[in-house]
């Protein structure tokens, strides 16, 4: 077991740069874990821990035993500090290697999955809502086109509360994922304000993907003309949107409704 109280270290520069930089996390093929939990959920998800960091009177000797093909290294109470990006983690972290999210990677258990695409969303936080939404509704997958945040950003972990581990996940352009959609005979339903019926009114129990875009500027034209049909959340008051995440979990809860009838 190794043993690190330098700030200088090199392995403490490694972490800090993954947890900073996409580039860095897309170069090394790591990304950073904290917690107990995530770090559990990530291990069910079957992700790969190369290296587990831990202060020595926060962690259980239990705990650390399980990681015997990692790099186990014990740190002070200060470097953890250091190299931590959230408050409280119980003084626990992992290394692991990030998933290849290609679209032909994901495997669908029955013949009419459930999927939510996310369009260009660019808050970590809202990817991370989502997350949690497609977690709680188990859903087949979650795959988000042209993203515009790395899916391995610290603040998707956090605000995913480790959903990030227990979805499908895959990743693609537009074009490709619509291709991808339609191969798989999975109907697209749109959210968007333009020629589109109440969400409430559509039939979500065949194979169907819900689309949703980010709050300012919606979905780009190429969601809105390949949809089976486009699909809106009526509007009842002066505002004519609502979080993206929050369009999400009504989408997917009335497709869960309707197909637990």
């Amino acid at each position: 077991m190794k043993h690190i109280s330098s700030l200088q270290n090199k392995v403490i520069k490694d972490i800090l740069k993954l947890q900073e930089k996409s580039r860095e996390r897309r170069k090394q093929g790591l990304f950073v874990i904290e917690g107990k939990r995530e770090i559990n959920l990530a291990i069910k998800g079957s992700y790969e821990i190369t290296s587990l960091l831990f202060v020595a009177d926060k962690v259980s000797d239990d705990f650390i035993s399980q990681f015997e093909n990692a790099d186990v290294i014990e740190v002070t109470n200060d470097v953890y500090q250091k190299i931590a990006y959230r408050e409280s983690t119980e003084g626990v972290m992992a290394l692991a290697k990030t998933k290849n999210l290609d679209l032909q990677n994901l495997v669908f258990n029955n013949s009419s999955p459930l999927i939510l695409v996310a369009e260009a969303i660019e808050k970590p936080g809202n990817i991370g809502a989502m997350l949690r939404t497609a977690d709680a509704a188990n859903i087949d997958a979650v795959i988000l086109a042209d993203s515009k945040t790395d899916i391995y950003n610290p603040n998707v972990i956090r605000s995913s509360v480790g959903c990030l581990f227990t979805n499908q996940i895959a990743t693609g352009s537009s074009e490709e994922i619509i291709t991808f959609l339609k191969k798989q005979d999975i109907h697209i339903y749109s959210a968007t304000l333009q020629n589109s019926n109440a969400y409430i009114d559509e039939d979500y129990s065949s194979a169907s993907a819900l689309v949703v875009g980010t709050e300012a500027t919606g979905l780009t034209d190429i969601w809105r003309d390949q949809a089976t049909q486009n699909i809106n959340i009526p509007m009842e008051g002066v505002i004519d949107s609502m979080n993206v995440s929050v369009a999400a979990a009504i989408l997917l809860f009335e497709a869960k409704r309707q197909r637990n009838k």
